[in-house]
């Protein structure tokens, strides 16, 4: 039950909660999600036990009601709040385009510390339905917004779930003018530091113990761009992370090297490009080449869906404006 008072300064709305249990967690430690969102929306938020009372200028009001009320909406359906998630979740309805839940109750596969791991932007949730729908999906944008970690996910799920006979994770191994011939060390010490982001990843959503078997048995293989060369990918989910950073010729390679009941997803950040000036990005050209193809998705993230440390939006953005 609620009502809304019109005031000298604004207006008032209260909202009302019946699980105490679940309002500790709403309220968050020491009120924390209370003093958020009146940072975020300019108003001041009075709570007496279930009981908000909401007071400001209409459209915060009812950004905060909204807001309120669509995360005591997941709290009721089991969902476990993290602090990262208010700001997140004050995007999503910001945008008024779709509700909280349809977003953050799309589990994609739970990781390996029991947490749920679902989109947390509408672009995410765009990105792991175009993965659900077609064979290759290009996810675009800055650092941050969770694509390769996105992809992963649901590469692991897809093999878990026997929709796929082995995992690929491939990137090329050229980057910031650094050459594999050049690296000291065997081929292993040589590859680590270009894969590690995508090992990273694997082991959040997959026991350590377990994956490193699962890769002696090669169900998941993890190599360079250049040994994908010669080969047909049958019943495999394959990433290609840092795609900016290969050439036209490799990008091709790669593309070709797709089989029967596989799918690939491609990452990049076209602002990103490590290649030398004479050489033509992979990952650029495909967008005019191939984007109109039936059965291929891109899909654009921005500054917006950064879903890392809060300055790391604001970092973007200022390195946006100086461009």
């Amino acid at each position: 039950m609620q009502e809304t008072i019109s005031t000298d300064n604004g207006v008032v709305r209260d909202i009302e909660f019946g699980d105490n249990n679940l309002v500790k967690e709403l309220y968050g430690d020491q009120s924390e999600n209370l003093k958020e969102v009146e940072n975020r929306y300019g108003i001041r938020v009075h709570s007496r036990g279930g009981k908000l009372s909401l007071e400001g200028d209409a459209p915060g009001v009812d950004s905060a009601y909204r807001f309120f009320k669509e995360i005591y909406g997941l709290l009721e359906k089991g969902y476990v709040l993290d602090p990262a998630d208010i700001e997140l979740a004050a995007r999503v309805i910001d945008e008024g385009k779709i509700r909280l839940e349809d977003i953050f109750l799309d589990t994609v596969c739970v990781s390996t510390r029991k947490k749920i791991i679902a989109p947390k932007s509408i672009t995410q949730k765009l990105y792991i339905e175009s993965i659900r729908k077609h064979d290759i999906v290009f996810g675009i944008g800055p650092a941050g917004t969770g694509k390769t970690y996105l992809a992963m996910a649901m590469a692991v799920s897809a093999f878990v779930n026997k929709e796929v006979n082995r995992i690929v994770l491939t990137r090329p191994a050229v980057e910031a003018g650094e050459k594999l011939g050049f690296l000291p060390g065997d081929l292993s010490q040589k590859v680590d530091p270009y894969l590690r982001p995508l090992l990273d990843a694997l082991y959040d959503m997959m026991d350590y113990d377990k994956a490193s078997r699962l890769v002696e048995k090669g169900a998941i293989e993890i190599a360079p761009l250049a040994f994908m060369r010669g080969r047909t990918l049958n019943d495999a989910f394959v990433i290609l992370d840092e795609a900016q950073n290969t050439t036209s010729m490799q990008m091709k390679m790669f593309l070709t090297r797709l089989g029967y009941n596989s799918k690939a997803v491609i990452t990049g950040d076209t602002t990103q490009v490590d290649l030398a000036a004479n050489e033509k990005s992979g990952l650029l050209e495909a967008e005019i080449l191939i984007k109109k193809i039936e059965g291929i998705s891109f899909v654009y993230f921005s500054k917006n869906d950064v879903v890392r440390h809060p300055l790391v939006r604001k970092i973007i953005e200022a390195y946006e404006k100086n461009s």
